[in-house]
């Protein structure tokens, strides 16, 4: 059986929309060991969420198939790891009272409830606050008269949640707390002059500061694995406190530091549930954009981000319903053969999609308007109905929505980015989506071999960057020196009977924008 350095060895939990996953990663970035809980969200009171007993439920389940992974690997079972970190699905709302209880259902990224309070605090702050965002459910609790607004004393997302349970410490790395309130990148802290006049706009019986997080930047200390925090992540007493923990970090974060894409002129596309593009600013924007948020990178740079709520839901039931009737026929396929044989069909498709469109919207999507979602495909009497065209329109669906942000960034702020990189279940299989990605983006896109290890692979890098940083290397060096000096990958490079395939099915598709709105009343 193989040795493992685990004192030297770090671990990142992610909990994402649709898995909670826990890596093991060795000093040098090497993924050692996984393990994975699948979960859904609800809709429950008008609300997408998640309930907080299934969030231990999850983690536990997680770590639980990674301590096994480990025994499988060396003999020994996972009592300690030299570092550890937290990751989450950004934005959202978690409000506590004094003592801890919880004063409302967690209100995730996925909501479009705050348009009224995203727009105030836009035009008052004159800075984008998007719905998601913890300020604006904050907002919009408040304009709702909630009772329990009165009585919060801590307010804080998923990652910052669980960090505090685990370690006591209520702190979040400053990519997180960018989509909780904006953040000042010259101080890597809440921006003073938008907290006072948000103090302004809404009277409530506490200072805003007072109930955020504080913030940390990547490599700081964040804290220490309790007994009580031990017990949480392990009923079982095996694995031990005092673990150090680095800040707790957005998914967001993660997916940078998993791409290595930290620095100026880089960017990373996270396609999964959701899918969001990163572009790491050399300057600040022009003018405040309601399509594009401003956050922060881990160690605290300005990030031009756009965010999209839908992304391969669609597909993944198209597949699935593709794979019921192959099964019926008497050929049942495994999951992955099933999706490997989609996504290629799809490079056979029309550039155009031969006149199919598909619109992916399985929620609201502010960045085209929409406050609510219903998965809609369209097509012309004339249209070319093949499987190869409809993968492809299926594929395209889960970019026009990005597209539409992403043109302002290189079309109007002349924003260059020398390589997009992809990571996130859109790019499991080889070349096609990220072929498909450089042509509608018009950018080269690169996935690199450890692209599938995503968000908690990110998280636990973030975790050895703490351990294992001289006193004066940045982030962005040490990633460079210690993980991806010998990355290999595949870059895409735009092809142009793509890109003006894609323009023509985004034209179509944006037409249809207004068939998605009747489809909206129509299905209420």
């Amino acid at each position: 059986m193989k040795k493992l350095d685990l004192q030297s060895a770090a671990l990142g939990i992610e909990l994402g929309s649709t898995r909670i996953k826990a890596v093991l990663a060795a000093a040098d970035g090497t993924p050692l060991a996984s393990g994975a809980h699948d979960w859904e969200n609800r809709f429950e009171g008008g609300y997408w969420t998640y309930r907080l007993d299934d969030v231990w439920a999850g983690v536990q389940d997680a770590f639980a198939k990674l301590a096994a992974n480990v025994r499988e690997i060396c003999g020994e079972p996972l009592t300690t790891v030299g570092a550890m970190g937290i990751s989450a699905m950004m934005h959202g709302y978690l409000p506590f009272d004094k003592n801890g209880a919880q004063l409302a259902a967690f209100r995730t990224w996925r909501n479009t409830t705050t348009a009224e309070a995203a727009a105030l605090l836009t035009e008052r702050l004159g800075f984008n606050i998007p719905q998601r965002w913890s300020v604006a459910h904050l907002m919009q609790a408040a304009l709702n008269g909630e009772e329990h607004v009165r009585d919060i004393a801590f307010l804080t997302t998923l990652a910052g949640y669980v960090h505090w349970k685990l370690t006591g410490e209520k702190v979040l790395g400053v990519g997180d707390a960018s989509g909780m309130f904006p953040i000042d990148s010259a101080t890597c802290d809440y921006d003073e002059a938008m907290l006072a006049s948000f103090g302004e706009v809404q009277n409530l019986p506490y200072r805003l500061r007072d109930i955020l997080p504080r913030v940390l930047r990547a490599g700081e200390h964040a804290g220490t694995l309790t007994e009580e925090g031990a017990r949480l992540l392990d009923p079982s007493g095996t694995f031990r406190p005092g673990v150090p923990l680095c800040p707790p970090e957005g998914d967001a974060g993660t997916g940078m530091t998993a791409t290595n894409s930290v620095a100026p002129r880089t960017g990373n596309v996270s396609a999964g549930t959701s899918v969001f593009a990163m572009a790491v600013l050399e300057r600040p924007l022009s003018a405040v954009y309601e399509e594009i948020d401003m956050v922060t990178t881990p160690d605290g740079a300005p990030v031009a981000m756009v965010h999209c709520n839908t992304c391969t839901s669609d597909l993944d039931a198209w597949v699935k319903l593709l794979g019921e009737m192959a099964a019926a026929a008497g050929a049942p396929l495994e999951k992955p053969r099933l999706y490997d044989l989609f996504y290629q069909k799809a490079l056979e498709g029309a550039p155009d999609c031969g006149g199919l469109v598909n619109i992916n919207y399985y929620s609201g999507e502010p960045v085209t308007g929409l406050a609510d979602g219903r998965p809609l495909f369209v097509r012309r009497p004339d249209a070319k109905l093949t499987l190869a065209n409809f993968a492809r329109a299926q594929l395209y669906s889960t970019m026009a929505a990005l597209k539409t942000g992403m043109d302002i960034l290189f079309e109007r702020e002349h924003v260059r980015l020398d390589t997009l990189y992809g990571h996130g279940g859109l790019f499991k299989t080889p070349v096609v989506g990220q072929r498909l990605l450089a042509g509608a983006l018009n950018v080269p896109v690169a996935v690199l071999e450890t692209a599938g290890e995503g968000g908690p692979w990110g998280m636990a890098l973030l975790a050895l960057y703490m351990k294992h940083r001289t006193a004066d290397e940045t982030l962005g060096g040490f990633l460079a020196a210690h993980v991806f000096g010998t990355a290999k990958g595949h870059t895409e490079q735009p092809l142009s009977e793509d890109t003006a395939g894609f323009a023509a099915f985004l034209n179509d598709y944006t037409r249809c924008l207004a068939a998605e709105h009747a489809a909206v009343d129509a299905l209420n």
